[in-house]
């Protein structure tokens, strides 16, 4: 047993020990950052494939008779819609309209799964547990004896399809398929991702991840398969235009100023929120923008927007893209200022620099599968 300060640690820890990643606490779990550059690591997500392990990600299980009862009160999505081997982007919401998180649902032949954040898993688990009610089903937190791995880029369709006999070509995006690896190994492949590119997301029993681990980077050597760290995750997700919780969304930022009101289904009936959040769809108050900003200068979470001397709101993600070689950010600011091409200040440490309010995503793949709806 760990001492109750001791961090968590994946089933690839001492994978990520043994080849040299720089290991960070990151929402109680020990996570490697990177292992050589970000840099690297983003470009070998956007030009052939990378490897990450996500096991820190929560993941859930729900049987029984009330299940969906249960998910479709505790969720803005429409979970009854859902076809079996379907995967829906989701969120819970509190009664004020703020987001206690953004979630996958998964539709399993046996039940429903939900991927929740690291950082909120807790939070998750305790929400779902306070609105149980009488609702006839269980939930089971398989967070620990699970592991998640994601196979991203351009080359993860070829690299991952050698270890599986079910054709990946047939897996929609956002849908899932039982496999077998190596034909023993039981598998949840789906085909998400938080990158921007093609890929897929593994869930295998934590006792096999290593072996998984290996077999994928000797799968992906012709492809020049790099592992990555949560560095490149946020680089790459930033230039997908993805939000993050705590930079985008927060407990108290609402569904549709974070452009993530299209998750929110308002005539599905009654959900935890949907009072605030049918306020909010008329009068959301502030909108997610993306921002060039004139010069290299990078603008972090807290920065303040400014517009003809006032104050708009503040930057929640930035960073020099490294796909796009600019320096991008993302911002919740007032919607009167929020129309593409307006022109703003944003405060870098107490010096202004210009900015231009653009399109998101910043970045689309080629040939880009439409967003899950």
């Amino acid at each position: 047993m760990m001492s109750a300060d001791a961090l968590l640690e994946t089933p690839l820890h001492a994978w990520h020990q043994a080849h040299q990643a720089r290991l960070v606490d990151f929402a109680g779990w020990s996570m490697p950052v990177q292992y050589t550059s970000i840099v690297e690591e983003h470009q070998a997500v956007r030009k052939g494939v990378g490897l990450f392990d996500i096991s820190h990600m929560g993941r859930l299980t729900f049987n029984g008779t009330g299940a969906e009862s249960w998910l479709e009160y505790a969720t803005t999505n429409h979970v009854a819609r859902l076809a079996v081997d379907q995967i829906q982007y989701s969120l819970m919401a509190n009664g004020g309209g703020g987001l206690i998180d953004d979630i996958l649902v998964y539709r399993l032949s046996s039940g429903y799964a939900v991927v929740c954040n690291a950082s909120n898993r807790l939070a998750v688990v305790s929400e779902f547990e306070r609105l149980k009610g009488k609702h006839d089903a269980t939930l089971l937190d398989r967070t620990v004896d699970t592991a998640m791995i994601a196979v991203q880029g351009p080359r993860a369709l070829e690299t991952l399809q050698p270890l599986i006999s079910t054709p990946l070509s047939a897996i929609k995006y956002y849908y899932l398929t039982m496999g077998r690896l190596f034909d023993r190994i039981d598998t949840v492949v789906s085909r998400t991702g938080y990158t921007g590119e093609d890929g897929f997301e593994l869930i295998v029993p934590a006792s096999d991840a290593e072996a998984v681990w290996t077999a994928l980077m000797e799968a992906g050597k012709s492809f020049d398969i790099k592992p990555c760290g949560l560095g490149a995750r946020d680089t790459l997700r930033f230039e997908a235009g993805m939000p993050l919780y705590g930079h985008e969304l927060s407990d108290v930022t609402n569904a549709y100023a974070s452009g993530v009101g299209w998750a929110v289904k308002l005539d599905k009936g009654e959900f935890v929120g949907r009072d605030a959040l049918r306020g909010f769809k008329a009068k959301p108050g502030l909108a997610r923008v993306g921002l060039r900003l004139d010069g290299k200068r990078i603008a972090r979470q807290g920065s303040l927007v400014r517009h003809e001397g006032g104050d708009l709101g503040v930057v929640t993600s930035g960073t020099f893209a490294p796909t796009l070689e600019q320096s991008l950010a993302m911002a919740l600011i007032d919607q009167a200022a929020a129309a593409i091409g307006t022109r703003l200040i944003v405060d870098i440490r107490g010096r202004d620099e210009a900015a231009e309010v653009i399109k998101l995503p910043f970045y689309k793949r080629p040939e880009a599968v439409p967003a899950p709806k």
